[in-house]
């Protein structure tokens, strides 16, 4: 199984305190993170926010909601998957459920809140992105333009906070 593997399985980020990475640098607190756990815990935000949004726009142009509502319920969905993701992860790990919540908003929250205020903002930026239908190149080429920019801006981010025992550093102690 590869790294990346345990992360689509949603069994953890694939490292955990103490865990030594594949250039053998220490990860623990205090001592930073790596940029391939960052890149990981990244992609697993991006991953819910991903699922989340489309859902939401998918939903809200179906029931011909303007553009306004979408991007609302697109956004919320959004945190909700994002939540939910890591929620899953960490209560297969044993945590109850109140804790669980809260290692899940401590992590995902700032993480969740760049990447939907970096992808949205690229969406509502570029020319007819916005009022473009499911069926049309140019909302899927923004939509997914949009994730790709979120994930460079959110992953500098996500290692920051990590190597400050910060965001996804909660969830790596209950792996």
């Amino acid at each position: 199984m590869d790294h990346t593997s345990h992360h689509r399985t949603g069994t953890g980020h694939g490292h955990h305190p103490g865990h030594h990475d594949h250039a053998g640098r220490h990860q623990g607190a205090g001592s930073g993170a790596s940029w391939s756990t960052a890149a990981r815990a990244t992609l697993h935000c991006l991953a819910g926010c991903a699922v989340g949004e489309i859902l939401g726009m998918v939903i809200g142009t179906a029931l011909l909601w303007g553009n306004v509502r979408t991007m609302a319920l697109a956004i919320a969905l959004a945190f909700l998957f994002g939540y939910s993701f890591t929620l899953f992860a960490v209560r297969r790990s044993g945590l109850g459920l109140k804790a669980a919540v809260k290692v899940a908003l401590a992590a995902d929250t700032v993480s969740i809140a760049v990447m939907e205020a970096v992808d949205n903002g690229i969406i509502a930026l570029v020319p007819g992105a916005m009022d473009a239908h499911l069926s049309d190149g140019l909302f899927w080429g923004a939509l997914l333009g949009g994730f790709a920019v979120a994930f460079v801006v959110t992953t500098p981010l996500n290692k920051w906070m990590i190597g400050r025992g910060k965001g996804h550093a909660v969830v790596h102690a209950h792996h």
